[in-house]
């Protein structure tokens, strides 16, 4: 047996990414589902952008906030999800070193980008709930652009040093990674050395954004329901709520695989690492695509010029 895999390396030329380990001879099977999911994700975002620049009407800051969204999930599910299918159908498991830096900074600043859009989309609903009068005059156009700026600079800033630190480890055990991208986790645990302050910087991250937008998500809607229980009757407190059953969604399909991933990641020792990297599959590819058929189905201005497009489209 060759020993090219535990021969000392500083920083490898490539990593070799086994995509599911454990579940090789499903590969093709398993596949199918994810090349689908991923196919709805690209076509449900290009159409959600689609239909809000064609339309005047559609420019707006609540639109405006969806089409950061599905920008964002374009290029979240595509920093992995191709890579993962040529594992799976044409066994192209090898990835550059660099290649593989990018992979974890891209996933990284989305990841965290969509966190802060869906925060930005709760401040749309609580000023649009709670302050009805000002939501012209708070939320315009420059005011939309600074918050979107502002979600990508403190994105791409918290995930630059991801790279760096996985860069100046010493990587002397193997160059097989077991998962089907570059994770953060998963490329440090092949280093040769102390990896506590790429686990110690991890958590921050994770407590610093996602910990931060959760927080001020469950504000926003504390002060939301505070407002719709004052109003006067049933109709128009359901009415309002239904305003916010997309974002409320949205966030569930984020948040909840998420959160479900990093537990098992750190504390679920236990856990067979094809079901953990299935959850994390999950992660990638849910939100991606139930955003636009959320938001397609319960926004009735989408819906409705969706409709109208495939109606011309037919006649």
């Amino acid at each position: 047996m060759s020993d090219s895999n535990t021969t000392d390396f500083t920083n490898p030329s490539t990593f070799i990414l086994l995509g599911i380990p454990g579940l090789e001879a499903a590969h093709i099977w398993i596949s199918i589902p994810f090349c689908a999911m991923y196919a709805i994700a690209l076509l449900g975002n290009i159409i959600i952008l689609f239909i809000v620049k064609m339309q005047i009407s559609l420019h707006g800051p609540m639109f405006y906030f969806l089409c950061m969204l599905a920008v964002t999930d374009l290029v979240m599910s595509t920093s992995t999800i191709p890579k993962m299918l040529s594992i799976f159908w044409f066994n192209s498991r090898e990835i550059s070193f660099s290649a593989c830096l990018t992979q974890m900074y891209f996933v990284n600043c989305f990841s965290g980008m969509e966190s802060g859009i869906l925060v930005a989309m709760a401040f749309d609903r609580y000023v649009a709930i709670c302050n009805p009068l000002r939501y012209s005059t708070t939320l315009t156009n420059s005011a939309v652009a600074k918050i979107g700026l502002a979600v990508v600079l403190r994105s791409g800033i918290l995930a630059l040093p991801y790279p760096f630190l996985v860069r100046r480890y010493p990587y002397c055990r193997t160059n097989i990674i077991p998962h089907f991208y570059c994770g953060h986790i998963s490329v440090v645990k092949l280093a040769c050395a102390d990896i506590r302050i790429n686990s110690y910087y991890g958590l921050f991250d994770l407590f610093s954004a996602i910990g931060m937008d959760v927080f001020f998500i469950a504000v926003s809607y504390t002060l939301i329901l505070r407002a719709i229980f004052r109003l006067p009757t049933k109709d128009a407190r359901l009415k309002t709520f239904g305003t916010c059953i997309s974002h409320l969604c949205a966030i569930s399909a984020l948040y909840i695989p998420d959160l479900f991933s990093s537990l098992i990641q750190r504390f679920g020792h236990n856990v067979p690492l094809h079901f953990l990297i299935l959850i994390t599959s999950v992660y990638q590819l849910v939100p991606p695509m139930i955003h636009p058929i959320i938001y397609g189905v319960r926004t009735k201005q989408i819906r409705g010029k969706l409709l109208q497009l495939f109606t011309h489209k037919g006649t």
